[in-house]
């Protein structure tokens, strides 16, 4: 059993004594606290109500979830809006839509089944800040409950927000649906049996697009791991080739990723899923010339190929901290016109700020639809990069700030950030290397980007190397 408590929410194996997995004592307490704590972010007079959205995805545990968080919101004088099964980007918009003053989202993303969570929005759809997270989990360790009496009790109200979100996409001027119907595509969706399953054909239909679906059903029973990787898309890259798909498209259970497969059934790269859209969107700001900022923001840990796209396009890229909420607050920042995560994550200000995987697809096709050309070539016009992902597992956590330190002195003419681990970047090669600390567990995460495979991994034996004499 494993039960993982960060700022950024609780997740967790469904079984177990409490704190030791997701048990029903643990998503009380923790939504407990989440409405403690909204009661304080958002003041209101003396008897006016406060509205949360719910919204989850179709994991096997979904329906024990939601019934223990909507409860507990009732117990706690809170309205519920139960958006039933949606995607995360649903239930974003959902709290934006119903004007609530939050969101909580039942959802561990790409975990396997055995896995949930409480992923946890503000009054904007969007997720807490660090700070606003750590007082959750103070609150939630106090266990000093004091739930509302009979005549307080919230409410409970049932939606379905699924067209909402899909008119809001397709109403996007960057979206051109009727270019895109008359390209007459066919994709084939690997919706993993989850929420992707209900939406995503939903959307592509509007747009014109024939859908082949495979794993569409929303059961729960994932049909792979469903982390959007190619290992674990074996069976879609086939039925792309064989059913002479214009491409495949992969989401995660709750939505927020979206990862494309070629024509010839060779991944797009779940790295260039962001980079595909913000060409479109850079090409197009740039025609259009005028006051538009040609910004983009991704974290440490995504390609440089972002970076090298806009900088094309004479526009500018603002590195963030690994997190979603890290690099939203970095693209308000900076007035970014895209940005995201290179695990197929894109975010489009002008919808909303969150992983939005119906956005990322639409815009997609647009860039298709306008490019006249295969996947496979458009792919072939983006600068080539590799990412290898290692890892250094210690006995001892406080090697690690030891180790940290140590590689930025021997790096110390090159380019260095600190805003999250070590960064080292090797301009003249266009390589970088990423050192990042595990929030739960003593390990040193490192990524290291390069034009090729054999280079990524020579960098990142360079920093395993340095970091293996220090251990010893």
């Amino acid at each position: 059993m494993t039960l993982i408590k960060s700022i950024s929410g609780i997740r967790g194996t469904i079984g177990g004594a409490p704190g030791e997995g997701l048990s029903p004592l643990d998503v009380v307490k923790f939504t407990y606290a989440y409405c403690e704590k909204m009661r304080e972010r958002l003041p209101k007079e003396d008897g006016a109500r406060y509205k949360v959205v719910v919204g989850k995805d179709a994991r096997l545990s979904g329906d024990m979830v939601e019934q223990l968080v909507c409860g507990t919101l009732i117990a706690c004088g809170v309205d519920v809006v139960k958006a039933g099964l949606a995607s995360t980007p649903t239930t974003e918009m959902a709290v934006v839509f119903e004007k609530a003053d939050g969101g909580i989202i039942l959802t561990a993303s790409h975990n396997p089944k055995q896995w949930n969570a409480l992923k946890l929005l503000n009054e904007k759809g969007e997720f807490l800040n660090a700070d606003e997270g750590a007082a959750i989990l103070e609150c939630a360790e106090a266990e000093n409950f004091n739930f509302a009496d009979v005549d307080s009790l919230g409410t409970v109200e049932e939606k379905d927000f699924t067209d909402a979100h899909i008119d809001a996409v397709l109403a996007l001027p960057e979206v051109d649906v009727e270019a895109v119907r008359a390209a007459g595509f066919k994709v084939t969706l690997d919706a993993v049996n989850s929420v992707g399953g209900i939406i995503m054909p939903r959307l592509l239909e509007r747009m014109g697009v024939e859908c082949v679906c495979l794993n569409c059903d929303p059961t729960g029973q994932f049909a792979h791991n469903p982390e959007p990787l190619p290992s674990n898309l074996v069976e879609l890259c086939e039925a792309v080739v064989a059913t002479r798909s214009d491409f495949g498209v992969s989401v995660d259970p709750d939505v927020d990723r979206l990862a494309l497969i070629c024509e010839d059934g060779k991944p797009f790269g779940e790295e260039y899923t962001l980079v595909s859209v913000a060409d479109y969107l850079l090409s197009r700001a740039a025609q259009a010339g005028g006051d538009v900022k040609l910004a983009t923001s991704s974290n440490l840990s995504s390609s440089r190929a972002l970076r090298d796209v806009t900088e094309q396009y004479g526009g500018e890229y603002f590195a963030a901290a690994v997190g979603e909420v890290n690099v939203t607050t970095k693209m308000k920042e900076c007035g970014a016109l895209i940005g995201g995560e290179g695990n197929g994550g894109v975010i489009f200000p002008a919808l909303h700020y969150g992983r939005d995987a119906m956005v990322g697809v639409a815009l997609f096709l647009t860039n298709l639809a306008d490019k006249k050309m295969k996947v496979s070539e458009l792919r072939a016009t983006y600068p080539e990069y590799v990412i290898a992902k290692n890892k250094i597992e210690l006995s001892d956590s406080a090697l690690i700030d030891q180790i940290l330190n140590e590689i930025k002195e021997v790096y110390a003419s090159e380019n260095i950030n600190t805003i999250d681990g070590v960064k080292i970047s090797f301009e003249e090669r266009k390589e970088w290397v990423h050192l990042r600390r595990s929030n739960t567990e003593p390990i040193i995460r490192i990524y290291a980007e390069a034009a090729d495979q054999d280079a990524a991994d020579a960098l990142a034996e360079q920093i395993i190397s340095i970091a293996n004499r220090m251990i010893k």
